[in-house]
């Protein structure tokens, strides 16, 4: 299939090293995750031979120091490996998405030395991580959660419900925030590392999903679940900024799943209308199949250097939020009207699931919902504009 981006301009700013580590990123979506793809949509189940293969290569560890076993990077390898992956397959790209810029980024600034000398081998081996803040009467308003925590002499008892957890049914380490003092209101949310095997917790149901069908999405119930003094992360009372802060950075990686998923409906379209003949040619000759392609293509660098941008603005220790805010809007809003775009230059096939474009187009929708829905995030850029 030919990647319409192989030589865009916008990749002339890759380092050799940038480079080296998209081209294999790249190759191992081609050749260990393609040739999976619909058998884990339809079946709604992520092969779990996968999973270690992430760890091997060295992709849960981007930006953890290179001392705990990381890579060392920046959260701009981690765009070019999430984009990479939402290329061939969106739900593969989430679970290295979640696990680097919200479980490793949330650690990096908030975990005690402790706390990452002891997590921080097994996030880079094989400990997969996930986030619980969503409750099922706590979405956009977050802070309204109602997971309580409970301080019992050397340890905590968290007690409440979480939905719509990203990696739950694999994951071994949850970032799960509750209320210590709900008097004060959301000042007194804190966040707390969970592991699978503490007394308390457990998954409850997994949702049966319209896209991303092979990334897991689940429950969390928590039952008096007994978490030690030592895992709380960062002060008690700031969960709030932890959580806020963390997301920040989780929509550049959001960013980089929806142009993964553009450019993937449309070198798959492209690759298409060049064969599809009607009236005695190729529909690639007709102006109005050309102008399609050349609007989409550029509404997907358009994005692609939004989320670029916010990468390296990240990167650089300036301040990204409101670009970050940009870039997950106009990616998610790209990739919904680029995926619907491609599935009718499909035709009738475009509605078969024998051909990639109706999984492309399921994929996208999620874009403009998690980590923030579209409102969220023009609220976010309003709010910068008016500051």
């Amino acid at each position: 299939m030919q990647d319409l981006h192989a030589h865009a301009p916008a990749l002339s700013t890759l380092s050799e090293e940038e480079s080296m580590f998209r081209d294999a990123v790249r190759d191992f979506a081609e050749g260990e995750i393609r040739p999976h793809v619909q058998a884990m949509d339809e079946a709604a189940q992520f092969r779990p031979d996968l999973i270690p293969r992430f760890f091997e290569l060295g992709l849960m560890g981007i930006e953890i120091p290179e001392q705990f076993g990381g890579a060392g990077g920046t959260i701009f390898m981690a765009v070019l490996a999430i984009e990479e992956l939402a290329r061939v397959d969106a739900s593969a790209a989430i679970y290295v998405d979640v696990h680097n810029t919200l479980v490793n980024n949330a650690l990096l600034r908030w975990a005690d030395a402790g706390q990452q000398a002891r997590l921080f081998p097994r996030l880079t081996a094989d400990l997969l991580g996930a986030f619980a803040l969503s409750e099922p009467g706590s979405g956009s308003d977050a802070f309204a959660l109602e997971t309580r925590a409970d301080r019992k002499g050397d340890h905590w008892e968290l007690t409440g419900r979480k939905f719509w957890i990203t990696n739950g049914a694999e994951a071994g380490l949850f970032i799960v925030f509750a209320n210590a003092d709900p008097a004060q209101g959301y000042k007194g949310i804190t966040g707390f590392l969970v592991e699978r095997g503490f007394p308390g917790f457990s998954i409850g149901k997994k949702e049966n999903k319209l896209g991303i069908r092979a990334s897991s999405t689940t429950e969390l119930i928590l039952e008096q679940c007994v978490v030690p003094d030592g895992n709380v992360l960062g002060p008690v009372g700031k969960g709030y900024k932890i959580a806020i802060e963390t997301l920040n950075e989780g929509r550049i990686g959001i960013g980089a799943q929806m142009i993964g998923v553009a450019r993937g409906a449309l070198e798959a379209a492209t690759a298409y209308v060049k064969e599809r003949k009607q009236f005695g040619k190729a529909i690639a000759e007709f102006q109005g199949v050309q102008f399609q392609l050349a609007q989409m293509a550029t509404d997907l660098e358009a994005a692609r250097l939004m989320v670029y941008n916010a990468a390296r603005l990240k990167d650089a220790g300036l301040p990204f939020q409101q670009q970050a805010a940009m870039a997950k809007l106009f990616s998610s809003q790209v990739a919904d009207r680029t995926t619907s775009n491609c599935l009718e230059l499909f035709g009738g096939y475009g509605y078969s699931k024998e051909y990639p474009a109706e999984k492309y187009y399921r994929d996208a929708k999620i874009g403009t919902i998690y980590e923030g829905t579209s409102n969220m995030q023009l609220q976010t850029i309003a709010k910068g504009l008016l500051r």
